[in-house]
């Protein structure tokens, strides 16, 4: 007995020793340095050579800051928390490390700020991390855009459609659906394989607490998550947002994974930039912007892409909104993320006001990309909508002032009264793509001629209805295919007349 607790004491003993060989004492350095000044969320620091941009740092009373200018007499950092705890005189700390954010499936349906602590009162465990700011993808290793992104929404699916790894920019006044636009994008993606990343920056908490609401009732939480930043949050988290939203997406897309990103907004987050960058004592620029304030979205924007097959295949979808005033599109911000983007969704308030929901503005808005990527179904229902769309809202205007039109102009307003109220839709309520492609054929057809203005939206309805119980071979076909076929088509076309006959005998109504 005595020699079998003597080998094991060896083996025990030989173990520890082997432990404590191979154990290694690394002394941990820390920078620290001096707190000089500080005054509306800015600090002014000494004593921290060999500093890094955008490095976080640790004040005494447990309070980040993100060193944002650098000099050689000092750093200008911009708290990231309460600034009533920092002193003239405290210690900082330099991490070693820039801002970083969590990534990773573990995100799904939370809700975290710009730096991943979580905002829904439940913990957080993320494997990995990524730094907030990233260099964009090469051009090599991008891919042409060749896939469709479903809106939901028939008048941007018809004649501004996006495309997955596309720039897409939504813009417009103040309370014209830009918000509702990005909701019903995220909505539409329940039976895609897209994740979807809702940013919001400077928005009230109370108005996140709603889109988080209406996002969870919609189940669009189980493949979605929101980063924000609210109007109370500091400027330096409110300008990290976007970045972080951004990082948290390539983590996706590393993996081989579609990502849609809502910026909500950027003008909110050039105001952010340019309140810190005033306090910071930089030169400004036009309307007081520091002078690289394009360089400020462009970095961001330019990350949105589509990798190429051999990094993964995986992409990113960028709808970033812009705010204007008075419809002014050629302000400063608004020209700058234009020209960044590859299209814009243009709301115009007049349309707003009018019930024309969402109110698109077909004539100032475009997608460079989205066409090459649109299902080919919808390419046949769809090409003259714009032109169409365009002259009626033209001769409308004229008509205004007359009341005698001649019949081919009776007809024209006829047919854009008719596509004006197809295109009307409600919120939360995304079309799939057969509908769409249905409605237009429908549209195609003059199934809706002679049927009142009043009733054309409920005749859709119940024409939609109609259709999924008597037409699921081409319903089928195009979920399928994406293409209508002309099989398809006499299909769909038999089962429309057919429709329209019971219903003008008043069996639908």
């Amino acid at each position: 007995m005595t020699g079998l607790q003597d080998t094991e004491l060896e083996k025990v003993s030989s173990f520890l020793k082997k432990r404590i060989s191979e154990f290694e004492v690394k002394p941990i350095v820390y920078r620290r340095g001096r707190v000089d000044s500080v005054g509306d969320g800015v600090v002014r620091i000494s004593g921290l050579p060999d500093r890094l941009y955008g490095e976080l740092l640790e004040f005494d009373g447990g309070v980040y800051g993100m060193a944002l200018d650098l000099s050689e007499d000092g750093v200008g950092a911009v708290l990231m928390d309460n600034a009533d705890t920092v002193n003239v005189g405290d210690g900082v700390k330099g991490t070693g490390v820039v801002a970083d954010v969590p990534v990773g499936g573990e995100l799904i349906g939370r809700v975290i700020d710009p730096i991943g602590r979580p905002l829904d009162s439940k913990p957080l465990e993320a494997k990995k991390h990524m730094p907030c700011e990233n260099s964009a993808p090469t051009i090599m290793q991008r891919r042409p855009v060749d896939k469709p992104l479903e809106t939901g929404i028939m008048a941007i699916d018809s004649m501004i459609p996006i495309g997955r790894g596309q720039r897409e920019l939504i813009i417009g006044d103040r309370q014209t659906g830009k918000t509702s636009i990005a909701l019903d994008t995220i909505i539409n993606q329940k039976n895609s394989d897209v994740i979807c990343i809702y940013c919001a920056i400077g928005q009230k908490a109370s108005n996140i607490a709603q889109i988080t609401e209406t996002l969870q009732k919609a189940g669009a939480m189980e493949y979605s998550l929101v980063v924000a930043a609210t109007a109370s949050d500091s400027p330096a988290m409110q300008y990290l947002a976007p970045y972080a939203a951004c990082a948290v997406a390539e983590g996706f897309m590393k993996d081989g994974r579609d990502v849609l990103v809502i910026y909500d907004d950027l003008s909110k987050h050039a105001v952010a930039y340019r309140t810190m960058s005033l306090l910071l004592h930089r030169p400004p620029g036009r309307e007081a912007y520091p002078g690289d304030v394009f360089y400020l979205h462009s970095r961001l924007l330019e990350r949105s892409a589509c990798m190429s097959k051999e990094l993964g295949g995986g992409s990113i979808t960028a709808m970033p909104v812009i705010e204007t005033m008075g419809g002014n599109i050629s302000a400063y911000i608004p020209t700058n993320v234009i020209s960044i983007t590859d299209g814009q969704i243009y709301l115009e308030t007049e349309l707003f006001h009018s019930g024309v929901r969402p109110a698109v503005n077909t004539g100032l808005s475009v997608s460079r990309v989205g066409r090459s990527a649109q299902h080919k179904a919808m390419q046949k229902v769809s090409g003259s909508l714009r032109i169409e769309l365009s002259q009626y809202r033209e001769m409308a205007v004229f008509t205004r002032f007359g009341s005698d039109v001649d019949d081919s102009t009776a007809r024209l307003l006829n047919r854009g009264h008719i596509l004006t109220e197809l295109l009307k839709q409600k919120k939360s309520k995304p079309y799939s793509l057969f509908e769409e492609v249905a409605l237009l054929f429908a549209y195609r057809n003059s199934i809706f001629d002679g049927i009142p203005e009043s009733d054309i939206k409920p005749c859709a309805e119940k024409m939609l209805d109609y259709l999924h119980t008597n037409c699921t071979a081409a319903e089928n076909a195009v979920k399928a295919t994406g293409d209508l076929s002309d099989e398809s088509a006499e299909r769909l076309k038999e089962a429309l007349n057919l429709f329209k006959e019971s219903y003008l005998n008043g069996e639908h109504k």
